[in-house]
C-alpha cells in the first residue's frame, strides 16, 4: 500500500503564527512515517510555501494547493493537517478554500470554524442547549457606549474583549467605571466587535475535547492558576500561569464539566481538536469560549492532557489524518 501524503499546515496571519510553527513541528515529528509521507507547509500573509530538503522553499499553487518541484513533478497532498491558530486556519477561511478545490483537511468544517471564532455567536447558539455563560454586552465599532448603563447591567469588575477569538490579545479587566472607555479602545484595536462580560469569580478550567475512534471524549480538565489577574497572552504563552491537570475539583463537578463540554462539542457539530474555557462558580461551568485549533506545542495544554489520559501524540494525530481521509469530498 502506498503511503498517504500529509501536509502539516502551520503559520497563519496573526501574531500567533509563532506558536503555530511550534505546534506544527510537534505534529510533523509525531506522525507515523510507516503510514505517511509528511511534509511541512507554511502559510503566511505574504507567502505560502512548502519547505523542502535543506529548507528550500517551493511556492504553493493556490489553484489546487499543489507544489511544483525542481524536476517539474507535482506534489499533491492527500490530507492537510491544519494547525494554524487564528486567521485563516481557525476562522473558516482556509476550510472554505479547501472545500472549494476539493482538498481534504483535518479538524472541523468551515461553518464550525467560523462560528466558534465568534465568541458572541458561539455562546448564543450554546445557550439554546442549556450551556450557561457570563452576562454580556456586545458593541460594534462606532456605536455609542453608555458606560452607566453597562455597569448597571453587568456590575464591576468586567472583562472587555475582542469578539473574534485569537490569543487573548486586547483583553482588559476593568475595576473602575472610569477605565471602561479606554479598555474598549484597546479591544477595538483587535476587532470591530467587542464583548463586555460580567466578572465570574471562580476557578478557570481548560477542557480538551476530541472525537477519537468514533467517540467524543474529554481528554482532560486543566485548572488555570494565573499569576497575572487573568489568563492573558503572557500567561498563556510566556508561562505566567500554573496549569494543574487534572483540576482540583470534586467528582460531581468533574462529571458536570465533562458532560457540558461534550454537549457543547456535539451541539456545534465539532470535529478534531478543541479546547474550551470555563469558569466554575458554585459548581456550575460557565463557558467563555471554544478554540478549534488550540496550541499543540509540547508545552501546550492539549498534548499534556493526552499524555495524562494515555493517548500518544502519534495516535492522536494519526486519528485526525484517518478521519480526514475517510471524509467525503464536498
Amino acid at each position: 500500500m502506498s503511503k498517504k501524503q500529509v501536509a502539516v499546515v502551520m503559520g497563519g496571519y496573526s501574531d500567533e503564527y509563532v506558536v503555530s510553527l511550534k505546534s506544527g513541528q510537534l505534529i510533523y515529528d509525531s506522525l507515523d512515517r510507516e503510514l505517511y509521507d509528511v511534509y511541512k507547509v507554511v502559510i503566511l500573509k505574504d507567502e505560502w510555501y512548502f519547505l523542502g530538503e535543506n529548507d528550500t522553499k517551493y511556492e504553493i499553487n493556490k489553484g489546487d494547493f499543489s507544489v511544483t518541484l525542481d524536476n517539474n513533478q507535482t506534489l499533491k497532498f492527500d490530507v492537510c493537517f491544519n494547525i494554524i491558530h487564528g486567521t485563516p486556519g481557525e476562522n473558516g477561511i482556509l476550510q472554505a478554500y479547501w472545500d472549494a478545490i476539493g482538498q481534504k483537511y483535518t479538524g472541523c468544517d468551515f461553518y464550525q470554524s467560523a462560528l466558534t471564532f465568534n465568541k458572541k455567536d458561539t455562546l448564543a447558539v450554546l445557550s439554546k442547549y442549556g450551556i450557561p455563560s457570563a452576562k454580556s454586552v456586545y458593541l460594534r465599532k462606532g456605536e455609542d457606549i453608555n458606560v452607566d448603563e453597562i455597569i448597571e447591567n453587568l456590575g464591576l469588575p468586567v472583562f472587555v474583549k475582542p469578539n473574534q477569538s485569537g490569543s487573548s490579545l486586547g483583553i482588559s479587566k476593568v475595576k473602575e467605571k472610569s477605565e471602561l472607555l479606554a479598555a474598549t479602545e484597546v479591544a477595538f484595536k483587535e476587532d470591530d466587535e467587542i464583548l463586555i462580560e460580567s466578572f465570574l469569580d471562580g476557578m478557570e478550567v481548560s477542557v480538551g475535547v476530541i472525537d477519537y475512534k468514533g467517540e467524543t471524549i474529554v481528554l482532560g480538565i486543566t485548572e488555570i492558576v494565573p499569576q497575572n489577574e487573568f489568563f492573558d497572552y503572557e500567561a498563556k504563552y510566556e508561562g505566567a500561569s500554573e496549569e494543574i491537570t487534572p483540576a482540583r475539583i470534586d467528582d460531581e463537578t468533574r462529571i458536570r464539566v465533562e458532560e457540558i463540554s461534550k454537549r457543547a462539542y456535539n451541539s456545534l457539530g465539532m470535529s478534531g481538536f478543541s479546547r474550551s474555557e470555563f469558569i466554575l462558580m458554585n459548581g456550575i461551568p460557565y463557558m467563555l469560549e471554544m478554540n478549534t485549533n488550540p496550541g499543540f506545542s509540547p508545552a501546550s495544554i492539549l498534548p499534556q492532557q493526552a499524555k495524562i489520559y494515555g493517548i500518544s501524540i502519534t495516535d492522536l494525530c494519526g486519528n485526525e489524518v484517518e478521519k480526514a481521509l475517510s471524509k467525503k469530498n464536498k
